[in-house]
Parts: C-alpha cells; sequence; structure tokens
C-alpha cells in the first residue's frame, strides 16, 4: 500500500460504505511535516486520475500548490477578517477527494459550524473522501496531559471518536533533535495563540514525550482495528501484537492486590489494562463488609487508570476467558487466597481453574497472606452453622467406618483402629474440639459395634480392648494448638515471586 493512498478494509463485512472514507496525517508538533506528506499524497492520488481540491491549505510561506483550490469564505472578527474553508463551495462542486489542514481549528462566529472538524463530517457525510491533518496535542484525551508535560494549554480540541472513526492513519516522524533543529533556524511557523511560549513548547524533553504520545496513539488505533477484524471473522485470539492485560476482580481479600500488580505489570509493559468483575449469584450473597472491600477495590482500580468492566455471568472462570479472547488480552492477572483441605477436596479455585482454562493467553497469579485471608473470613474457619460440624464429623465417621469394612479381610483389628484415629485427628484440626469429641465417641461406638468380637453388640469380649478405646476417646478431647492449620496455605502450585513480592507466574 503506498503512503499516500487511500484504502480501507471494510471490517463490518457489509460492503462499501457511501460515507466517505477520511485519511488523517497525524504528527507530534507543528513542523514535522504533515502538511507537505499530504501534498504529496494528493499529487499521487491527481495523477492516478483521481478528483482532488484543496478546501483550506496552511502553506506557511511555501510555494502555492497546483491542485486545484476552493476558494476561501472570508469571516469577520474583531479586528480584522479571516480566510477559512467554504464547506458549502465544497458540497456544490463535489470533488472525489478534499484536502483539509489543522483538522482542530476552531472557528469565528457566523461560520456555518464553530469547528473545522465538523465541516470534515459534512464532507463525510456527503460521500466525499477527505485527506487532513492533525497533531496529537489537539485529542480532546491527551490536552490536559500535554499541558503538563509542556506548560502550554491547548484550546484547539477535537473528540478523540473523529481519529478513531478514521479510515487510515499515516504517522508523520521526526526525530525531536531535527524539529528542535528546525525551530531555533526559524523555519517553523507557529500559530499565532503558541507564539508567546513557543521556546517554552518547543524543549527536547517536551518533543520527545509529544513523539512518544502520538505513536502511542496511533498503536492503539491500530490494535483497535486488528481486534475488530478477528472479530467480524471470528479469529479466536489473542494476537500479541501489543500487551494487554486483564485484572479479575472480585470481593476477595486479594482485590486490591491484584489490582496494583496488574498496574505495575501494565507500567513495566507499556500496555493497556482492563479491570474485570464478573457479576454472579454468589454477589447477592455477599456481606456487607465484602461489598464494601469490593467497592474499594473497584474505585482503586479506576484511580490507577485501568479500563473497568462489569459484565454478568455463570462463571467467573468462563467469563473471564470469553472476555479476554474478544478483546485481544494477552495476560490475565487473578487472585488466589489460601484454602482448606476441605474446599481444595470439593474443588479448585478460581487462579487454578483459569491456567486450565487458557491456552494462549498467560496467567499470572497474586497470592495473599494468610492473615489476609482470615481477615476476610468470619471469626470461624468454617461458614457453617456448629450444627454442621458436628454433622460433618459424623459423616467422617460414617466414612471411617465404610473404609474399615472393606479393608477388614486384609488387616487386623489394631491396624482398623489407625482408621478412626485419622477421622478423629481431622476433626480436631478442621471442625473444633467439640466435633472431636463426638466423632471420638461415635468411633469407638462404631468400631465396638461393627468389628470388636462379639460384632453388632457393644459387649466386649477382650478387656485390653477398653484402652484402645480410651486412647481413641482421648485424641478427640485434645485440644488443637490455634494457628497451626493452615498455617501453609497457598502452596499447592509452584510460584515465582516478581520484585515486589506481589505478582506470581503459575506455570500450568
Amino acid at each position: 500500500m503506498g503512503a499516500g493512498e487511500l484504502s480501507v478494509y471494510d471490517v463490518s463485512g457489509e460492503g462499501p460504505s457511501r460515507r466517505g472514507k477520511l485519511k488523517v496525517f497525524l504528527g507530534y508538533a507543528v513542523g514535522v511535516g504533515k502538511t507537505l506528506a499530504m501534498l504529496q499524497a494528493a499529487q499521487r492520488r491527481k495523477d492516478e486520475g483521481v478528483d482532488v481540491v484543496v478546501a483550506f491549505l496552511e502553506t506557511h510561506g511555501r510555494p502555492d500548490t497546483n491542485l486545484e483550490v476552493i476558494a476561501p469564505r472570508r469571516a469577520e472578527q474583531q479586528g480584522g477578517s479571516l480566510c477559512e474553508m467554504d464547506v458549502d463551495a465544497i458540497l456544490r462542486r463535489r470533488p472525489q477527494l478534499v484536502l483539509v489542514d489543522e483538522l482542530a481549528h476552531v472557528y469565528p462566529p457566523g461560520m456555518r459550524h464553530t469547528r473545522r472538524y465538523q465541516d470534515v463530517e459534512d464532507l463525510l457525510s456527503a460521500g466525499i473522501d477527505v485527506y487532513a491533518t492533525l497533531n496529537v496535542q489537539h485529542l480532546e484525551s491527551l490536552c490536559d496531559i500535554v499541558a503538563q508535560i509542556t506548560g502550554v494549554t491547548i484550546h484547539e480540541i477535537l473528540p478523540d471518536r473523529l481519529l478513531d472513526q478514521a479510515d487510515e492513519i499515516e504517522l508523520i516522524d521526526l526525530s525531536p533533535e531535527a524539529l528542535l533543529r528546525r525551530f531555533q533556524e526559524g523555519r517553523v511557523r507557529v500559530p499565532e495563540w503558541m507564539t508567546e511560549r513557543a521556546t517554552q513548547f518547543f524543549r527536547l524533553g517536551n518533543l520527545i514525550a509529544l513523539r512518544e504520545l502520538a505513536m502511542r496513539r496511533a498503536a492503539r488505533w491500530v490494535d483497535e482495528r486488528m481486534r475488530s477484524y478477528m472479530q467480524s471473522r471470528a479469529i479466536v485470539g489473542p494476537r500479541a501484537a501489543a500487551e494487554r492485560l486483564l485484572a479479575c476482580v472480585s470481593a476477595d481479600p486479594s482485590g486490591e492486590q491484584v489490582v496494583r500488580a496488574t498496574r505495575r505489570l501494565a507500567d513495566r509493559l507499556n500496555a493497556e489494562w482492563f479491570a474485570l468483575h464478573v457479576e454472579t449469584v454468589r454477589d447477592v450473597r455477599l456481606s456487607e463488609a465484602q461489598k464494601d472491600r469490593l467497592a474499594r477495590t473497584l474505585r482503586l482500580a479506576e484511580e490507577l487508570g485501568g479500563r473497568m468492566v462489569s459484565l454478568p455471568g455463570t462463571s467467573v472462570v468462563e467469563a473471564s476467558v470469553s472476555y479476554a479472547h474478544a478483546h485481544n488480552i494477552t495476560r490475565i492477572v487473578v487472585g488466589r487466597t489460601p484454602r482448606n483441605w476441605w474446599q481444595n477436596l470439593v474443588g479448585s479455585g478460581v487462579a487454578e481453574r483459569m491456567i486450565r482454562a487458557t491456552q494462549s493467553i498467560d496467567v499470572h497469579v497474586v497470592v495473599g497472606t494468610a492473615q489476609e485471608s482470615l481477615a476476610g473470613r468470619a471469626p470461624k474457619r468454617w461458614s457453617f452453622r456448629p450444627w454442621h460440624h458436628y454433622a460433618l464429623s459424623l459423616a467422617l465417621v460414617a466414612a471411617a467406618s465404610l473404609l474399615s469394612a472393606l479393608v477388614q479381610p486384609y488387616i487386623s483389628l489394631a491396624n482398623l483402629v489407625t482408621i478412626y484415629l485419622l477421622c478423629v485427628v481431622v476433626a480436631a484440626i478442621y471442625l473444633g474440639q467439640g466435633p472431636a469429641i463426638v466423632a471420638s465417641l461415635a468411633g469407638v461406638l462404631a468400631l465396638g459395634f461393627f468389628f470388636v468380637p462379639p460384632a453388632f453388640t457393644l459387649a466386649v469380649a477382650d478387656t485390653e480392648y477398653l484402652l484402645t478405646f480410651l486412647g481413641l476417646l482421648g485424641v478427640g478431647v485434645v485440644k488443637k494448638q490455634p494457628g497451626r492449620a493452615g498455617a501453609q496455605p497457598g502452596r499447592e502450585c509452584p510460584t515465582t515471586r516478581d520484585r515486589d513480592g506481589h505478582v506470581v507466574r503459575v506455570e500450568p
């Protein structure tokens, strides 16, 4: 594709549109050569037989172009008159391609519109193609950043949507050192509004920063084009032409850590990042403290510059992976809080399931500490009511009895005691002292009734078994030491911490 060729891919798949095509020659400051590049591209189109006219051109002392020029319209203002673009004359002339310089220019009162880009939108709606020039500092989303960098406030701004909707962007680049030499030699004609602050604006550090902004903005436009192309053709991503990060945000205590870790990773990779919260039925059952924590996490993500996304779903993992594929996400950051043995027995956590569900997307896991996990939970280890503890202890005894019945033909009675002993130990550690005592009593009764001769009675033929019963009961009475259980959570899979000690890479 030639540098001046106006070509566009129809990403909608609906065929050509009647709307005109817009090509923007984007630069980072006046003097980089946008207007010259636009004229050269237009001349090539004219040589190809395209009907080209100039609607408005800032010549800056250069010789007149040999292209047809639509006579400007005079606009009166205080202190004199100005020559402005005559959009009505252009619409009557109806050329194929129109050249418009300084897209962000503000009109004086009395014109058809207040901004030049509004005239361009009229031309595009009429089916006329437009070449236009624009400096990155005139974009509405960047004008405050430019003011912070340069100390110069930009008053002529236009909405970003115009650049987002452009059919083609050509980045006109010149090294900051070369542009600074041009300015110092007097070869850069600055606008009148910048004359007094031109020296402040044209500093090497300012120009380097503005150049980076222009490149980033052009790269973002290209990335959006690629994503639209992939979506229109159902191409499964990601295509890692540029890094895009997704932080999975929830009400878990590790949520804020996930957001901060994603921001640090995005800074290192110079990447765009998103904060995604999937609304499931679990959100309805959140406590007030959990809702407050989730709200704080979402606010933090917004303050740190993440693009907030909230969507409903039945599964956090499925919704997150689906969003990642649809939006060309290259890395997912997810939190993992310490889990006890029962949770691991019932099923794996979100982090582990996320790793299994992703194929070409890297997963970064932020591991919360045990203190954060306990702080985010109720004082009790289990969220069940106390009677559930006792029910679970009886279930453990029933499971031990079933296992003992299966292995009884192969092992001695003394070894069957160890199965019940293990059952009581588990109840003591994870369910509490009361359920452990119940488990030991139930275990003694089950062992005596089913396995100690004579079977199916509570009579004991050998008094030595009484010592076994007392030992089993004594294990349940022993109080567990606080803080021991769960002291080493969150080590189910290999991890590697980064320099900040938070982001952990888990290899599937």
